[in-house]
Formats: structure tokens, C-alpha cells, sequence
């Protein structure tokens, strides 16, 4: 009895609780959402070979034979490696300067090869030419253009007097004056922080050959610092490179190195502290039509 009495009070209990249902109501599960679609990027047709090279002097596209290069791009390279070796193995020739209308400076480099080996020295001039620079050049201009021969003597002698003789026109254009025409033998960039604080310039600029790459020994950079003193670091300068006919013609480039001293004269800066975006419009950047690579070798008829 006391067993039925207890099923009667558990069945009692779970019907007053809703439980006593055999079959409890069916949970509402929430809708599925489908799984996004998976969508593939379309597949590219391959470029055609060479494409690229069309807009760039890179070697691109210069396909291959078997594991190797082909035999013209093999002579194609080592001839523009030639230009740079012989661009770097150049050096001003005697009396270039005093020929061309520049006061003629040296740096502490006794010789070509002490100037790669030693780049400290080419940062400062000898006790002569700095003795030189005194008599001659006159002081408190506000800016003092150089022309050097770097590591691209080729380039200095070649467009060196064209791209300095623009900058000069088009500095004087702005209404700025400008110190004496100066080339210096064996030299470095930083070459200008001394020369510049010799003529107390507001910015000096130093246009010089740059590093040569494959094919291009005859490029220039320029390199402007404002208040040039010894001691002036790289983030204190701003450059401009690849100044040459296949790159930026000394017509271009003129006028935005003249905007940019202007610029430093203004602002009382330069380097990493400059705002470029107060510069005039002139240095900004359009669409540059693609490069024509210069071939020097060219291909035989063959047989």
C-alpha cells in the first residue's frame, strides 16, 4: 500500500508541475542561415612576355633559355655593368673646373682610391681650398650651390654644368642670390655642411654624381640643408636623384629644387622637419610616360 501511495503522490506532483506529459512540446529552434556563397577571384590571363619592360628600364621580362640567360641578355648586362664601373673608376680631370667658370675645391682625399676607401675624408676640404673658398666666395648669401663629382665623375662633367646652371637661373627667378660657382674634387655629400657654413648660406645644395646603377653613369643627385654647419645629419637633408635625361631632365628638376630652398628659407627647417605640403605646386608629381631602355648591345643578324 505504501508503494501505490507514493506513485500516486510523485504522479500528483509531476501533473501539478506539467510534467506528467509523455510527449513534451516541441522546442522552436531558430531558422539556419545559409552559408554565404564562396566567391572566387577571377583568374588573370598571364602577362605577355616583355610587357612590363615597356614601362620601366628594370630588367624585367628578359625570359630565359633552359636553366640560363639568353646570350643578348647576358651581353646586355655586362655591358651597362661596364657604364657603372666606368662611371665610379672616372675622376675630374685637371683643370676642369677652373675651365668650366667654378673655383676649383678639393677635399682631404689625396686619390681615387683613397676617396672610395675613405668616404670621412671627402666630407671635408683641404687646408688649401678651404684658404680658397675664404678669398673668394662671397659670404651671407642664401644659398650656395656646389657641383661635385661624387661617385660619378661622368656625370658631373657631362650634365653637371647644365643642371647647375638651371638651378642658378632658377633660384635667382625666386629673388634668392646665390653664392659662387664652386666644384669640388673627391667629394661627399656632407662635403656641403662645411662649404655652406664657410659662406654663412641659409641652404646649401650640393649637386653631385650619384651611384651609378646598370646602364646609368651619368646620373646626378641633389642634396639641400638648411643652416649647413658641421655636425648635420641625413634626416636634416632632403634629396632629389636620377637627375638625367631618361630620368628627371635638369629642366624639371630646376625648378623644384629651387622651390624646395625657398621652402627651407621659409619654414627655418629642412629634412624630416620640413612640410612638404607647403612647398609650391611645382614639385608635385604627374604621370611620367614609361622610360625607353637604352640597349648597347645590339642583336646580329646570326645565321
Amino acid at each position: 500500500m505504501s508503494g501505490s501511495l507514493t506513485r500516486a503522490l510523485v504522479a500528483e506532483v509531476r501533473a501539478r508541475r506539467g510534467a506528467s506529459d509523455p510527449m513534451p512540446p516541441r522546442i522552436v529552434l531558430p531558422p539556419v542561415v545559409a552559408p554565404p556563397a564562396r566567391v572566387y577571384a577571377p583568374r588573370r590571363p598571364p602577362l605577355a612576355p616583355g610587357a612590363g619592360s615597356d614601362h620601366t628600364t628594370a630588367l624585367l621580362g628578359i625570359g630565359h633559355v633552359g636553366t640560363r640567360y639568353a646570350t643578348d641578355v647576358v651581353l646586355q648586362f655586362q655591358a651597362e655593368l661596364a657604364v657603372a664601373h666606368e662611371a665610379v673608376a672616372a675622376e675630374l680631370t685637371d683643370g676642369w673646373a677652373r675651365d668650366h667658370g667654378f673655383l676649383a675645391l678639393q677635399t682631404r682625399v689625396a686619390d681615387h682610391r683613397e676617396f672610395l676607401l675613405r668616404p670621412d675624408l671627402g666630407r671635408r676640404l683641404a687646408a688649401e681650398s678651404l684658404e680658397r673658398l675664404r678669398a673668394h666666395a662671397p659670404t651671407g648669401v642664401d644659398v650656395q650651390v656646389i657641383l661635385a663629382d661624387g661617385l660619378s665623375a661622368s656625370a658631373c662633367m657631362q650634365a653637371g654644368p647644365t643642371l647647375y646652371q638651371a638651378v642658378v637661373d632658377a633660384v635667382r627667378a625666386r629673388g634668392l642670390t646665390v653664392g659662387a660657382p664652386v666644384c669640388a674634387r673627391f667629394a661627399r655629400v656632407w662635403l656641403e655642411d662645411e662649404i655652406g657654413q664657410e659662406v654663412g648660406a641659409k641652404v646649401a645644395m650640393i649637386l653631385l654624381g650619384e651611384r651609378p646603377g646598370l646602364g646609368t653613369g651619368d646620373g646626378l643627385s641633389a642634396y639641400l640643408v638648411h643652416a649647413p654647419a658641421l655636425g648635420k645629419t641625413d634626416g636634416d637633408r632632403n634629396m632629389m636623384s636620377n637627375l638625367h635625361a631618361r630620368g628627371t631632365p635638369p629642366e624639371d628638376a630646376a625648378p623644384r629644387l629651387a622651390a624646395l630652398a625657398q621652402a627651407m628659407i621659409a619654414q627655418g627647417t629642412s629634412g624630416v622637419g620640413l612640410d612638404l605640403g607647403q612647398v609650391d605646386a611645382v614639385i608635385e608629381r604627374g604621370y611620367r610616360a614609361p622610360q625607353v631602355r637604352q640597349r648597347l648591345v645590339e642583336r646580329g643578324g646570326g645565321r
